[in-house]
């Protein structure tokens, strides 16, 4: 039977991969079983944040031949008090019951250019989540908490390569209909949207239009999709739990306090990792007040907005190496967003 484990691990630098290198070391992580990283880096999460692209090619350096099965998802930006690290997920074996948390990952084939922001993009990703809820034993879409996205965006060189038309000639505009796309598949795969209302979102930038359990970010290293399903599983075994909330708005934490009670853990250091979104509301405003996220020229709203959630979350978790995404469209409500929490049950 399967067992998921999971390292968290802090990083002084996009290239720094001596953590995970100790851990290998030790035996306390094997690379051989190795499906996914997640990791937070300290660019400033834009078309030209190449972090992401060094830390995965250190990634692969240090992983060697084992790299070419694993998913790497890096996003740039760790804002405020927002701490650069590095998640590790495995699949052992056990001879455990479930149900415990389950995971899978998969890599997308390479989009075309004039294919990003498109509902080409929206059915690829649907495609592939479903083929990975079948791959990891997730029985019902129900029992999926959180399924995270690298998805690409649109380069200069890539716009001048393309024998057609793109969704747009704006870079920046690029990673936000990407993320969008990538989220309306997943939502679709979930079953919390149909094709015509994905189609319709799309199409007219509809933030009313929504999955509660994805989570993309955009990334000028790649051109198809990398990503991880977090759910449970009665064909899983292990002390690894997730849960799942969305948040209503950024200072919403009442829903993730009410997760973290779902989850039954006995303290907050039980608590292993916590995945979440941000985004600046589209209104202008939080719960009546003047936000001036939008307006400022010279720090990206999706700058602001990772500052922010990261520093609510991390007050109420008592802990800052929290992987905190800009970029929500379609991702929660707007000005909200989802959050997983990934916890070591007692006993």
């Amino acid at each position: 039977m399967p067992r998921a484990r999971i390292h968290v691990i802090p990083t002084s630098s996009p290239d720094d991969v001596s953590g995970l290198q100790r851990l290998i070391a030790t035996k306390k992580l094997d690379p051989t079983r190795l499906i996914a990283i997640l990791g937070k880096t300290e660019g400033n999460g834009c078309v030209n944040d190449f972090t992401r692209a060094f830390a995965v090619s250190e990634l692969k350096r240090v992983l060697g031949s084992a790299a070419d099965d694993v998913t790497l998802v890096m996003s740039g930006g760790t804002e405020g008090g927002l701490s650069p690290h590095l998640v590790t997920f495995e699949v052992l074996d056990d001879a455990g019951a479930g149900p415990s948390m389950a995971i899978g990952a998969a890599i997308t084939r390479d989009l075309l250019p004039h294919e990003i922001g498109t509902f080409a993009q929206v059915d690829s990703v649907a495609e592939t989540v479903r083929a990975t809820l079948k791959s990891a034993g997730i029985a019902s879409v129900d029992d999926v908490h959180f399924v995270q996205i690298k998805c690409p965006l649109l380069t200069s060189d890539r716009i001048a390569m393309s024998d057609r038309p793109t969704a747009t000639t704006d870079t920046l505009k690029s990673m936000g209909l990407s993320r969008g796309a990538s989220a309306l598949g997943v939502g679709l795969a979930l079953e919390e949207i149909d094709a015509d209302t994905a189609r319709l979102a799309l199409l007219e930038s509809d933030v009313k239009v929504w999955s509660g359990r994805a989570s993309t970010s955009a990334g000028v290293e790649l051109m198809g999709h990398e990503m991880l399903v977090l759910g449970m599983s009665k064909g899983w075994s292990g002390p690894l739990i997730v849960e799942h909330a969305v948040m209503t708005d950024a200072i919403d934490t009442d829903a993730v306090r009410a997760a973290l009670e779902r989850l039954e853990i006995g303290s907050r250091s039980d608590l292993l990792a916590l995945f979440a979104k941000a985004e600046a509301s589209t209104n202008g405003q939080i719960r009546g007040s003047r936000h001036t996220m939008l307006n400022d020229s010279d720090i990206s709203s999706t700058r602001h907005a990772r500052a922010m959630v990261g520093g609510a979350l991390g007050g109420l978790v008592g802990r800052m190496d929290l992987f905190v995404s800009g970029g929500a469209e379609h991702q929660g409500p707007d000005g909200g967003g989802p959050v997983a929490l990934i916890a070591e049950r007692r006993g």
